[in-house]
């Protein structure tokens, strides 16, 4: 597909579309923000099963080791249908004093999330890997948020006025972008970092590829 049929206006050089291996609507926002062609598609990832593969003394055993592996397998799943293609796969882990959070699966589960998090700092790893036929290229950044101290009524209430779909969307069982940030007293990062795609240091990379004209 020639550049120039892109929808305007567009900073994307490749002669395809990016493919965005992740069906996050917030990752895709993201990057079509900035002027980039996306293509999303599933990666197919059994996570659980990685995280389970990612132990002992191997140094992606840590939770922001989990992330890179996580965002690399979704990667080059993806890349493997499309080999000729560039690709972006990432993921995001929640560390807790080396404790990761998975998506609470029920009200309960968000509400019981807030409160061990409450008057806490936690770790976001948000790690992305970049995948251009061979090479494969993946880094991770961190950002700290520090919940304000809740009772079981303010958990509850927020959960309540959240919904369900939100609250179960990720993990932690908030979103900052919404309600969410009612619960935290301090948030130390990017904001893209945050949302799980670090954008600058994301497109720093596509930039000295050659593939973003500015």
């Amino acid at each position: 597909m020639p550049t120039s049929s892109f929808p305007s206006p567009s900073v994307w050089r490749g002669p395809s579309p990016l493919v965005l291996a992740s069906t996050s609507p917030t990752r895709r926002m993201l990057l079509e923000s900035a002027g980039l062609v996306v293509e999303a598609r599933a990666p197919g990832v059994d996570e659980r099963a990685v995280e389970a593969d990612c132990t002992g003394q191997d140094p992606k055993s840590s939770p922001e080791g989990l992330a890179l592996r996580l965002a690399e397998a979704k990667a080059s799943a993806v890349a493997q249908t499309c080999p000729d293609r560039v690709v972006v796969g990432a993921d995001q882990v929640l560390d807790a004093d080396g404790r990761v959070f998975h998506k609470p699966t029920s009200l309960e589960e968000a509400r019981a999330q807030i409160g061990e998090l409450a008057g806490r700092t936690h770790a976001l790893h948000s790690a992305v890997a970049i995948v251009q036929g061979v090479r494969v290229e993946s880094f991770v950044e961190t950002a700290r948020l520090t919940l304000r101290p809740l009772d079981p009524d303010a958990i509850a209430a927020y959960v309540a006025l959240a919904g369900a779909d939100r609250v179960r969307a990720s993990v932690g069982g908030y979103q900052l972008e919404g309600l969410g940030i009612h619960l935290f007293d301090r948030v130390e990062g990017d904001h893209s970092t945050i949302l799980g795609l670090p954008l600058l240091p994301l497109l720093a990379r596509l930039r000295a590829s050659g593939l973003l004209t500015f």
